[in-house]
Protein backbone atom coordinates (compact mmCIF):
# COMPACT_ATOMS: atom_id res chain seq x y z
CA UNK A 1 0.00 0.00 0.00
CA UNK A 2 0.92 3.39 -1.14
CA UNK A 3 0.11 6.81 -0.04
CA UNK A 4 -1.14 8.80 -2.89
CA UNK A 5 -1.43 13.06 -2.57
CA UNK A 6 -4.44 14.69 -3.37
CA UNK A 7 -3.33 18.39 -3.56
CA UNK A 8 -5.40 21.45 -2.88
CA UNK A 9 -5.47 24.17 -5.81
CA UNK A 10 -5.58 27.83 -5.92
CA UNK A 11 -8.04 30.22 -7.94
CA UNK A 12 -5.53 32.80 -8.35
CA UNK A 13 -8.69 34.45 -9.96
CA UNK A 14 -11.73 34.19 -10.76
CA UNK A 15 -14.36 35.71 -13.31
CA UNK A 16 -17.68 34.62 -14.35
CA UNK A 17 -18.13 35.27 -18.22
CA UNK A 18 -21.61 33.81 -19.01
CA UNK A 19 -24.21 31.16 -18.45
CA UNK A 20 -24.47 27.88 -20.57
CA UNK A 21 -28.18 26.64 -21.33
CA UNK A 22 -27.94 23.99 -19.52
CA UNK A 23 -27.10 26.46 -16.31
CA UNK A 24 -23.20 25.72 -16.34
CA UNK A 25 -21.07 29.01 -15.79
CA UNK A 26 -18.59 30.04 -18.31
CA UNK A 27 -15.61 31.32 -15.96
CA UNK A 28 -11.66 31.82 -16.95
CA UNK A 29 -9.25 31.12 -13.87
CA UNK A 30 -6.03 30.38 -13.37
CA UNK A 31 -5.60 26.91 -11.22
CA UNK A 32 -2.20 26.60 -9.06
CA UNK A 33 -1.47 23.52 -6.56
CA UNK A 34 -0.27 23.15 -3.25
CA UNK A 35 2.33 21.14 -1.79
CA UNK A 36 -0.52 20.07 0.65
CA UNK A 37 -3.26 18.08 0.72
CA UNK A 38 -4.99 14.56 1.72
CA UNK A 39 -3.87 11.66 1.08
CA UNK A 40 -5.26 8.45 0.06
CA UNK A 41 -4.19 5.04 0.67
CA UNK A 42 -6.06 1.89 -1.93
CA UNK A 43 -5.38 -1.58 -0.89
CA UNK A 44 -6.77 -3.85 -3.58
CA UNK A 45 -8.99 -6.56 -3.23
CA UNK A 46 -9.58 -9.35 -5.65
CA UNK A 47 -13.43 -9.38 -5.18
CA UNK A 48 -14.67 -6.39 -7.12
CA UNK A 49 -15.89 -4.72 -3.41
CA UNK A 50 -15.24 -1.26 -3.43
CA UNK A 51 -15.49 0.79 -0.08
CA UNK A 52 -13.66 2.90 1.95
CA UNK A 53 -11.84 2.16 5.55
CA UNK A 54 -12.30 5.43 7.33
CA UNK A 55 -15.10 7.76 8.13
CA UNK A 56 -15.55 11.18 6.39
CA UNK A 57 -17.76 12.93 8.35
CA UNK A 58 -20.99 14.87 6.87
CA UNK A 59 -20.76 12.37 3.88
CA UNK A 60 -22.44 9.02 3.46
CA UNK A 61 -21.20 6.44 1.14
CA UNK A 62 -23.86 7.09 -1.84
CA UNK A 63 -22.64 10.97 -2.08
CA UNK A 64 -18.74 10.19 -1.37
CA UNK A 65 -17.28 11.32 -4.71
CA UNK A 66 -14.03 9.29 -3.91
CA UNK A 67 -15.72 6.16 -4.36
CA UNK A 68 -18.00 6.89 -6.95
CA UNK A 69 -14.87 7.68 -8.98
CA UNK A 70 -13.85 4.40 -8.59
CA UNK A 71 -17.05 2.87 -9.42
CA UNK A 72 -16.97 4.74 -12.59
CA UNK A 73 -13.41 3.62 -13.10
CA UNK A 74 -14.42 0.03 -12.61
CA UNK A 75 -17.30 -0.32 -14.88
CA UNK A 76 -16.12 2.28 -17.49
CA UNK A 77 -13.09 -0.04 -18.04
CA UNK A 78 -14.47 -3.29 -17.08
CA UNK A 79 -12.17 -4.17 -13.86
CA UNK A 80 -12.95 -7.40 -11.68
CA UNK A 81 -10.96 -5.65 -9.03
CA UNK A 82 -11.98 -3.92 -6.03
CA UNK A 83 -10.24 -1.85 -3.66
CA UNK A 84 -10.17 -0.78 0.28
CA UNK A 85 -9.84 2.78 0.48
CA UNK A 86 -8.37 5.25 3.30
CA UNK A 87 -8.37 8.98 3.03
CA UNK A 88 -6.89 11.40 6.04
CA UNK A 89 -8.53 14.36 5.15
CA UNK A 90 -6.58 17.69 5.65
CA UNK A 91 -8.68 19.72 3.33
CA UNK A 92 -11.97 21.32 4.02
CA UNK A 93 -15.33 20.69 2.46
CA UNK A 94 -16.58 23.89 1.35
CA UNK A 95 -13.25 25.44 1.08
CA UNK A 96 -12.85 26.14 -2.00
CA UNK A 97 -9.49 24.21 -2.40
CA UNK A 98 -10.84 21.25 -4.17
CA UNK A 99 -10.82 18.81 -1.70
CA UNK A 100 -13.75 16.73 -3.12
CA UNK A 101 -12.36 16.81 -6.57
CA UNK A 102 -8.80 15.84 -5.95
CA UNK A 103 -9.54 12.86 -3.97
CA UNK A 104 -11.28 11.82 -6.83
CA UNK A 105 -8.96 12.89 -9.52
CA UNK A 106 -6.02 10.74 -7.38
CA UNK A 107 -8.80 7.72 -7.03
CA UNK A 108 -8.91 7.96 -10.91
CA UNK A 109 -5.79 7.90 -11.80
CA UNK A 110 -4.26 5.83 -8.78
CA UNK A 111 -6.70 3.15 -9.51
CA UNK A 112 -5.78 3.25 -12.79
CA UNK A 113 -2.53 2.58 -12.38
CA UNK A 114 -3.11 -0.37 -9.50
CA UNK A 115 -5.90 -2.02 -12.02
CA UNK A 116 -3.64 -1.43 -14.84
CA UNK A 117 -7.27 0.05 -16.80
CA UNK A 118 -5.19 1.64 -19.11
CA UNK A 119 -6.78 4.93 -20.28
CA UNK A 120 -4.29 7.57 -20.74
CA UNK A 121 -4.83 11.08 -19.34
CA UNK A 122 -7.27 12.34 -21.94
CA UNK A 123 -9.38 9.30 -21.20
CA UNK A 124 -8.89 9.80 -17.29
CA UNK A 125 -9.68 13.44 -17.48
CA UNK A 126 -12.62 12.96 -19.73
CA UNK A 127 -14.10 10.48 -17.39
CA UNK A 128 -13.51 13.00 -14.78
CA UNK A 129 -15.43 15.44 -16.14
CA UNK A 130 -18.68 13.13 -15.64
CA UNK A 131 -18.28 13.57 -11.57
CA UNK A 132 -17.62 17.64 -12.10
CA UNK A 133 -15.55 20.35 -14.05
CA UNK A 134 -12.79 20.51 -11.28
CA UNK A 135 -11.22 17.10 -11.55
CA UNK A 136 -9.61 17.24 -14.82
CA UNK A 137 -7.51 20.05 -13.73
CA UNK A 138 -6.27 17.64 -10.79
CA UNK A 139 -5.89 14.75 -13.50
CA UNK A 140 -3.76 17.24 -16.21
CA UNK A 141 -1.49 17.99 -12.96
CA UNK A 142 -0.59 21.42 -14.39
CA UNK A 143 -0.82 24.99 -13.50
CA UNK A 144 -3.32 26.43 -16.07
CA UNK A 145 -5.39 28.48 -17.50
CA UNK A 146 -8.53 27.79 -17.63
CA UNK A 147 -11.96 28.55 -19.57
CA UNK A 148 -15.17 26.97 -20.45
CA UNK A 149 -16.66 25.40 -17.15
CA UNK A 150 -13.06 24.99 -16.12
CA UNK A 151 -11.95 21.90 -18.35
CA UNK A 152 -10.24 24.09 -21.39
CA UNK A 153 -6.45 23.99 -20.49
CA UNK A 154 -3.77 26.56 -21.56
CA UNK A 155 -0.23 25.57 -19.05
CA UNK A 156 1.11 27.97 -17.58
CA UNK A 157 4.58 28.59 -15.72
CA UNK A 158 3.90 30.68 -12.96
CA UNK A 159 5.90 31.83 -10.21
CA UNK A 160 5.56 29.06 -7.02
CA UNK A 161 5.50 31.27 -3.89
CA UNK A 162 4.49 29.93 -0.44
CA UNK A 163 1.38 30.94 0.32
CA UNK A 164 -0.68 31.64 3.60
CA UNK A 165 -3.99 29.65 3.54
CA UNK A 166 -6.78 30.64 6.14
CA UNK A 167 -9.90 28.54 6.97
CA UNK A 168 -12.83 30.22 8.51
CA UNK A 169 -15.15 27.70 10.13
CA UNK A 170 -17.66 27.70 7.55
CA UNK A 171 -18.58 25.40 4.92
CA UNK A 172 -19.74 27.67 1.68
CA UNK A 173 -22.26 26.02 -0.48
CA UNK A 174 -21.08 26.56 -4.10
CA UNK A 175 -24.70 25.65 -5.22
CA UNK A 176 -25.43 28.82 -3.46
CA UNK A 177 -22.91 30.94 -4.18
CA UNK A 178 -23.45 30.09 -8.39
CA UNK A 179 -26.99 30.28 -8.29
CA UNK A 180 -27.00 34.01 -6.38
CA UNK A 181 -28.70 37.17 -8.16
CA UNK A 182 -26.18 39.57 -7.49
CA UNK A 183 -23.40 37.84 -9.02
CA UNK A 184 -22.30 39.11 -11.59
CA UNK A 185 -21.97 36.44 -15.16
CA UNK A 186 -21.10 38.87 -17.86
CA UNK A 187 -17.70 40.02 -17.08
CA UNK A 188 -15.44 40.75 -20.48
CA UNK A 189 -12.95 38.09 -21.14
CA UNK A 190 -9.45 39.02 -19.91
CA UNK A 191 -6.05 37.31 -21.71
CA UNK A 192 -3.20 35.53 -20.17
CA UNK A 193 -1.17 38.48 -20.65
CA UNK A 194 -3.62 40.92 -18.76
CA UNK A 195 -3.39 38.14 -16.01
CA UNK A 196 0.24 38.04 -15.96
CA UNK A 197 0.16 41.75 -15.42
CA UNK A 198 -2.25 41.93 -12.52
CA UNK A 199 -5.48 41.95 -13.74
CA UNK A 200 -8.23 39.80 -12.77
CA UNK A 201 -10.21 39.62 -9.41
CA UNK A 202 -12.87 36.20 -7.47
CA UNK A 203 -15.89 37.68 -8.99
CA UNK A 204 -17.59 35.38 -6.39
CA UNK A 205 -15.76 36.67 -3.66
CA UNK A 206 -18.33 40.13 -2.89
CA UNK A 207 -21.22 37.93 -2.87
CA UNK A 208 -19.71 35.43 -0.46
CA UNK A 209 -18.28 37.89 2.25
CA UNK A 210 -21.92 39.37 2.19
CA UNK A 211 -23.50 35.77 3.71
CA UNK A 212 -20.49 34.74 5.47
CA UNK A 213 -19.15 37.08 8.12
CA UNK A 214 -16.54 34.26 8.66
CA UNK A 215 -14.96 34.66 5.69
CA UNK A 216 -15.19 38.56 5.35
CA UNK A 217 -13.73 38.82 8.79
CA UNK A 218 -10.37 36.48 7.58
CA UNK A 219 -10.03 38.36 4.41
CA UNK A 220 -10.07 41.84 6.96
CA UNK A 221 -7.30 40.20 8.68
CA UNK A 222 -5.23 39.32 6.15
CA UNK A 223 -5.32 42.07 3.88
CA UNK A 224 -4.48 43.87 7.15
CA UNK A 225 -0.59 42.65 6.23
CA UNK A 226 -0.84 42.06 2.72
CA UNK A 227 -2.82 41.61 -0.58
CA UNK A 228 -5.19 39.02 -0.27
CA UNK A 229 -8.10 36.52 -1.92
CA UNK A 230 -10.71 34.38 -1.45
CA UNK A 231 -10.05 30.95 -3.62
CA UNK A 232 -12.89 29.38 -5.64
CA UNK A 233 -16.23 29.93 -4.36
CA UNK A 234 -14.75 29.80 -0.73
CA UNK A 235 -14.53 29.89 2.12
CA UNK A 236 -10.69 29.98 2.51
CA UNK A 237 -8.83 33.01 1.45
CA UNK A 238 -5.23 33.02 0.75
CA UNK A 239 -2.11 35.43 0.14
CA UNK A 240 1.81 34.90 -1.59
CA UNK A 241 4.62 35.23 0.13
CA UNK A 242 8.15 35.30 -1.95
CA UNK A 243 9.80 33.79 1.52
CA UNK A 244 8.72 30.56 3.66
CA UNK A 245 9.75 32.52 6.75
CA UNK A 246 7.46 35.67 6.18
CA UNK A 247 4.60 33.01 5.81
CA UNK A 248 5.11 31.49 8.61
CA UNK A 249 5.85 34.42 10.73
CA UNK A 250 1.95 35.64 9.47
CA UNK A 251 0.46 32.39 10.33
CA UNK A 252 1.96 32.68 14.14
CA UNK A 253 0.14 35.85 14.66
CA UNK A 254 -3.33 33.92 13.84
CA UNK A 255 -5.91 34.41 16.62
CA UNK A 256 -6.60 31.88 19.27
CA UNK A 257 -8.64 29.44 18.00
CA UNK A 258 -8.55 30.35 14.34
CA UNK A 259 -7.13 27.59 11.78
CA UNK A 260 -4.72 27.98 8.60
CA UNK A 261 -1.77 26.35 7.08
CA UNK A 262 1.85 27.37 4.69
CA UNK A 263 2.15 25.85 1.73
CA UNK A 264 4.02 26.13 -1.43
CA UNK A 265 3.01 26.53 -4.82
CA UNK A 266 3.67 24.20 -7.61
CA UNK A 267 3.23 24.11 -11.07
CA UNK A 268 3.72 20.69 -11.74
CA UNK A 269 1.16 18.60 -9.24
CA UNK A 270 2.31 16.44 -6.43
CA UNK A 271 0.10 13.46 -7.78
CA UNK A 272 1.97 13.43 -11.39
CA UNK A 273 5.51 13.42 -9.26
CA UNK A 274 4.28 10.36 -7.35
CA UNK A 275 3.31 8.86 -10.36
CA UNK A 276 6.16 9.03 -11.81
CA UNK A 277 8.11 7.49 -9.12
CA UNK A 278 5.91 4.51 -9.57
CA UNK A 279 6.25 4.81 -13.85
CA UNK A 280 9.41 6.46 -14.26
CA UNK A 281 9.11 5.69 -18.41
CA UNK A 282 5.57 7.23 -18.55
CA UNK A 283 5.08 9.66 -20.94
CA UNK A 284 3.10 12.50 -19.43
Amino acid sequence: MICWPAPAKLNLFLHVTGRREDGYHLLQTVFQFLDYGDTLIFDVREDGIIQRTTPLNGVDAEHDLTLRAARLLQRHCGVTAGVDIGLEKRLPMGGGLGGGSSDAATTLVALNHLWDAGLNQEELATLGLTLGADLPVFIHGHAAWAEGIGEQFTPLELSEPWFVVLIPRVAVATKEIFSAPDLIRNAQPITIRAFLEGEGCNMLQPVVVKRYPEVAEALRWLERRVPARMTGSGGCVFAPFEERAAAQEVLRQLPSGWRGFVARGCNRSPLLERLDELNPVRQS
